[in-house]
């Protein structure tokens, strides 16, 4: 990794080999996709249980627990163990050069592949569970990768912050899950806005916000932990 770093052109390469490293890890470590997202999977699974056979309430309740589900179980993909950087490798790539803005870009990178995996790992059992109205289907390509987005650069955000304190995840998720808040609204209301037939980019302009105003606090994260550095 420090050689591939050191022969990187710019931090464009730089965010691509941290972002590489990242997912390699979690492909050996399996923490995500092979641990948190049979979970979710089984945390879809309780409330028809709950409810018996219901249909016109599964229908109705479905897409919106399908993001709640995202949320709350997307939140320890991003916080997974297999992303957080010991002394050492801090150190190795303040050596190689690495800005914490682009160290921090390459996690939310990766954070970003894997919950968009997350997500499409989960919609087909949402799918079979509840049997929703898919009218709404032709924005989920739009809706799936901001959400992550807006779900991964928090998630960094909230590693950042709590980077180094015994009660990482669980201090990460409580600042993450209020204000991911608007990303499960703004996703729900999409879906039910396509389906009654309305327009639904009132609710993906919220969605982009959140990502953007979110964004935007992960650069001043990294110019803190610069000045820090």
């Amino acid at each position: 990794m420090t050689h591939a770093l050191s022969a990187a052109p710019g931090p464009v390469r730089q965010c691509v080999e941290l972002a590489r490293k990242d997912l390699r890890l979690e492909l050996r470590a399996g923490e995500a996709l092979l641990v948190t997202a049979p979970f979710g999977a089984v945390a879809l699974l309780l409330v028809p249980l709950a409810v018996g056979s219901d249909t016109p309430l599964l229908r109705q309740v479905g897409p919106g627990l399908y993001w709640v589900v995202v949320l709350l179980f997307g939140v320890l993909v991003a916080l997974r163990q297999s992303a957080v950087d010991d002394p050492a490798q801090l150190a190795v790539l303040r050596l190689c050069g690495v800005h914490p803005a682009v160290r921090l870009a390459g996690r939310a990178a990766a954070n970003t592949v894997l919950l968009l995996a997350f997500e499409l790992l989960l919609a087909p059992v949402a799918v079979v569970l509840y049997d929703p109205d898919l009218s709404g289907w032709p924005w989920l390509p739009l809706l799936l990768p901001l959400v992550a987005v807006g779900l991964a650069v928090l998630g960094t955000l909230a590693g950042a912050l709590a980077h180094g304190l015994a009660g990482r995840t669980t201090l990460g998720s409580l600042l993450v899950v209020p204000v991911a808040a608007p990303l499960v609204v703004g996703a729900t209301q999409t879906m039910d806005a396509a389906r009654y037939g309305r327009q639904p980019w009132a609710w993906l302009l919220l969605v982009l916000t959140v990502d953007l105003l979110v964004t935007v606090a992960l650069g001043l994260a990294a110019r803190q932990l610069e000045e820090s550095a």
